[in-house]
């Protein structure tokens, strides 16, 4: 993959985890019963996170994060679907064509 492709999809991911547009945002049904300051908190720890690293970010498309908000470890994915959400998006680095999708889930839900 070229590096500018590659920095369009971090872009897409970027731009839908800090500021919730270009996509989806969905919670499991886990970290909603934890109720609403956890959501706010888990919201927050999504947007602001930025401990990117070759481990969780192989790719370097920032589609992936693990924190932790009290006692509970959490994970958030960006998927990327095509218009319908029936299959895989053709290609992720064209924001018209791929329904990115962001899940916010407890670590044990994974």
């Amino acid at each position: 993959m070229s590096e500018d492709r590659r920095a369009r999809i971090r872009a897409l991911n970027d731009r839908l985890r800090r500021d919730h547009h270009g996509g989806r945002i969905l919670v499991t049904p886990g970290v909603s019963a934890k109720g609403f300051l956890t959501l706010v908190a888990a919201l927050e720890a999504v947007r602001t996170f930025d401990a990117f690293e070759p481990d969780n970010d192989p790719y370097g498309e920032h589609d992936f994060g693990a924190f932790s908000i009290g006692a509970d470890r959490l994970f958030w994915k960006i998927d990327y679907y095509d218009q319908s959400l029936t299959s895989a998006a053709v290609d992720p680095a064209c924001a018209n064509g791929c329904v990115r999708v962001l899940t916010i889930m407890l670590a044990e839900e994974y």
